[in-house]
C-alpha cells in the first residue's frame, strides 16, 4: 500500500491500491476461481483462496442504540468443532476514505493463525453513518457495542479479544480498552498519548496537521462539538473546552484504568511524526505498569505499519500478531515471544533494531553545548562545550517568508521517503541569516550519535508582545552546506511586552539519530515554518533579538555518544 503524492491529502491512497482492495473484497466475498484469480496481478490469488479455506467474510452494519449503523467486515474460522472457541481481534479504521477496508490486506494472516475478525468504520467515517466525534465517548461506547455483537457469534471467546489500530484506531482502541475490560490486549500504531499535546506544541498549533485531519474528517460529517472546536481552534481560542475535548479523548488520562486492569498493550510510533506528540506516547509508555512494549521507527506518521495494513512485513504488524497470539492464544505471528521495553530504529537506517528495557536506560546523558557567538572571520555562531558564553546578539527579520528550514515539506510523504533511504536535503548553506540564526560545532573527530531527549534555553527579545520561533537541530556536511533533520520544536511566547527579554527552555522531539565523522550539529532558529501558525503577525516585520545573558547564558542540551 502507497500514499498517493499527486494527491492533495497526504493521507490518499494510489489508485492502483483502491483496485487491488477492491478485487481483494471481491475475492473475499465470492471465492471464485474468477474472483480469485483476477489477484493473479498483483500475487495474490494464493493467499486468498489459502484465506477461504480457512475463513468464512461477510460485510454487515452494525446497529447503535441511537440508530447509527457502523459499516463492518467479519471473518470467522470455518468448521470449528464443537464447544471449541477462537479469539477475536477488532480493528478500529484508520482515519481514510475507505474506512475498515483498509485492513483487508491483514484478514489473511488473523485467520491463518486461528482468530474471529471484525472490522469496523467509527461512526461518521467512510460508510458508516452518525458525526464524527474524534474518538470521543459516543466512540467508547460503540466499541462497547461492537464487542456485544462480537461475543453473539459462535465460537468467539469472549476472554480472548484484542484490539488492533492504526491512528484514529489506534485511539479508538486504547480509549474503548480503558472502559471495557473485555478488551484483553491493545496494539495502537502512529498511536497518539494526549491529543492535546499533538495540537498545541509550546504554546503552538500545529495547524498543518489538524487541517490536514479536518480535511480527511470531512467536516460537514463532524459533530456540533467538533465543528466548534475546529473553529475555536482555527482562531486560536484554546480554552477550557478544547482542553476538556482534548482530555477525554487522550489515553494518558486513563492511565489508572490500564494500570489497574494490567492491560497489554503495544504502541508504536515515528521519530519524525508530524501528526501525534511522540514525547506524550513515550511518556505514555513510560508510566504503564502493565505488560507493555514501545516501538520507534524511522518516518512519520503511518509509515511504519503501511506495508504490514497491506499484507507484506513491517515491524508494527509483525510485532502486534506476536502480542495478540502471546496474549490472546492465537498462531497469527512467528511464535516467538514478543518484545517487551523499547524496539527502535535509528535514522536512517531501517535494519538497525535495538532493544532497552525502558526510557530511562534508553536515553543518553545529555552534554551541554553553549551557544557563543561567531568566530573572527566566521557568519554563523558556535556550539561550544566549555564554559557558559555570555553577552553575545544575534537578530532575526520575521517577514512572514520562511527559509530552507521546515520541520516536513510534505506531510506524512516526507517521512515515507526518509524510509525509503531519501531524507530531505536541507542547504543551510543557503539560508538567509537575516531571517534564522545558525549555530554549528566544529566537526566531529568521531562518529557519534544523538540518543534520547533534548532541550533548549535562549533569551528572547521581541519588537511585538507576541512572537513564534522554531528550532531545528541539523546533521550538516561541512563540505557541501548540505544537512538532513534530527528534530525540532516551536516555541512561542504569549502575553508578553514588545521589547520585553524572556528567557524560554523547551523541549525538542526525541531523536534517535547517528552522525558520521566529520559532521557537524547545527542549530537553527528561525521564525517561519508553514506547518505552525505565528503569533508572529501583528507587524507585516519585525525583529526579534536572540541574546545570552550572564547568568541565563543560552544553551542546546543534546544526548551525545560515540556510536560503536
Amino acid at each position: 500500500m502507497s500514499f498517493d503524492s499527486t494527491q492533495g491529502n497526504p493521507f490518499e491512497i494510489s489508485p492502483d491500491d483502491v483496485a487491488r482492495l477492491e478485487a481483494i473484497r471481491e475475492g473475499m466475498l465470492d471465492p471464485s476461481p474468477r474472483r480469485i484469480g483476477r489477484l493473479d496481478q498483483w500475487g495474490l490469488a494464493d493467499t486468498y483462496e489459502t484465506y477461504s479455506e480457512v475463513a468464512r467474510y461477510t460485510e454487515l452494519s452494525i446497529a447503535m442504540p441511537d440508530g447509527t449503523m457502523l459499516d463492518a467486515s467479519l471473518s470467522v474460522p470455518r468448521d470449528l468443532a464443537p464447544g471449541q472457541t477462537c479469539p477475536a481481534v477488532v480493528l478500529p479504521a484508520p482515519l481514510i476514505n475507505i474506512g475498515h477496508r483498509a485492513y483487508l490486506g491483514m484478514f489473511p494472516r488473523w485467520a491463518l493463525g486461528g482468530y474471529a475478525v471484525l472490522a469496523y468504520s467509527q461512526r461518521g467515517l467512510a460508510k458508516s453513518t452518525g458525526e464524527i466525534h474524534v474518538a470521543g465517548p459516543q466512540d467508547v461506547a460503540d466499541a462497547t457495542e461492537i464487542i456485544n455483537a462480537l461475543v453473539q457469534i459462535e465460537g468467539v471467546d469472549p476472554d480472548r479479544i484484542g484490539f488492533f489500530g492504526s491512528s484514529y484506531g489506534a485511539g479508538t482502541s486504547l480509549l474503548a480498552a480503558a472502559y471495557d475490560q473485555r478488551i484483553k490486549a491493545v496494539a495502537g500504531t502512529s498511536a497518539w498519548g494526549d491529543l492535546f499535546a499533538s495540537l498545541y506544541e509550546n504554546g503552538t498549533r500545529h495547524l498543518a496537521a489538524f487541517e490536514a485531519l479536518v480535511k480527511l474528517f470531512d467536516e460537514d460529517r463532524c459533530s456540533e462539538e467538533f465543528r466548534g472546536i475546529i473553529q475555536k481552534i482555527r482562531s486560536n481560542t484554546i480554552d477550557d473546552e478544547v482542553r476538556e475535548f482534548a482530555r477525554v479523548r487522550s489515553p494518558k488520562h486513563r492511565l489508572s484504568a490500564y494500570n489497574d486492569a494490567a492491560t497489554p498493550i503495544l504502541l508504536t510510533t515515528s521519530w519524525h511524526e508530524t501528526i501525534f506528540s511522540v514525547p506524550a506516547v513515550v511518556d505514555l509508555f513510560t508510566d504503564l505498569t502493565g505488560p507493555k512494549s514501545l516501538l520507534v521507527q524511522v518516518g512519520d506518521h503511518g509509515n511504519g505499519e503501511l506495508a504490514g495494513l497491506a499484507g507484506l512485513f513491517s515491524k508494527p504488524t509483525e510485532m502486534a500478531y506476536r502480542w495478540m497470539d502471546h496474549h490472546l492464544g492465537g498462531s497469527a505471528g512467528d511464535g516467538r515471544v514478543p518484545r517487551f521495553g523499547i524496539r527502535s530504529e535509528y535514522m536512517h537506517n531501517l535494519l538497525s533494531d535495538l532493544q532497552h528495557d525502558d526510557w530511562e536506560s534508553y536515553a543518553l546523558p545529555r552534554k551541554r553545548f553553549h551557544l557563543a557567538d561567531a568566530a573572527a572571520g566566521e557568519r554563523d555562531g558556535q556550539l561550544s562545550e566549555g564554559s557558559p558564553q555570555p553577552g553575545w546578539t544575534r537578530s532575526v527579520k520575521a517577514t512572514g517568508q520562511g527559509t530552507e528550514a521546515v520541520v516536513a515539506p510534505k506531510l506524512v510523504q516526507t517521512g515515507l521517503a526518509e524510509r525509503m533511504g531519501l531524507p530531505h536535503v536541507y542547504r543551510t548553506a543557503d539560508i538567509d541569516r537575516g531571517l534564522a540564526a545558525i549555530w554549528t560545532t566544529a566537526p566531529l573527530a568521531q562518529a557519534m550519535r544523538v540518543q534520547g531527549d533534548l532541550e533548549v534555553r535562549l533569551t528572547v527579545t521581541p519588537q511585538q508582545a507576541d512572537a513564534t520561533i522554531v528550532a531545528y537541530l541539523m546533521d550538516c556536511d561541512p563540505a557541501t552546506g548540505k544537512a538532513a533533520i534530527i528534530t525540532h520544536a516551536p516555541y512561542t511566547l504569549t502575553d508578553g511586552q514588545a521589547g520585553e527579554a524572556t528567557t524560554v527552555t523547551f523541549p525538542l522531539q526525541p531523536a534517535h539519530y547517528v552522525l558520521a565523522r566529520g559532521r557537524q550539529l547545527q542549530l537553527v532558529i528561525d521564525t517561519n515554518d508553514p506547518f505552525f501558525t505565528y503569533a508572529n503577525t501583528t507587524a507585516p516585520v519585525f525583529t526579534l533579538e536572540l541574546t545570552s545573558p550572564q547568568g541565563a547564558e543560552s544553551y542546546i542540551d543534546i544526548p551525545l555518544g560515540t556510536q560503536d
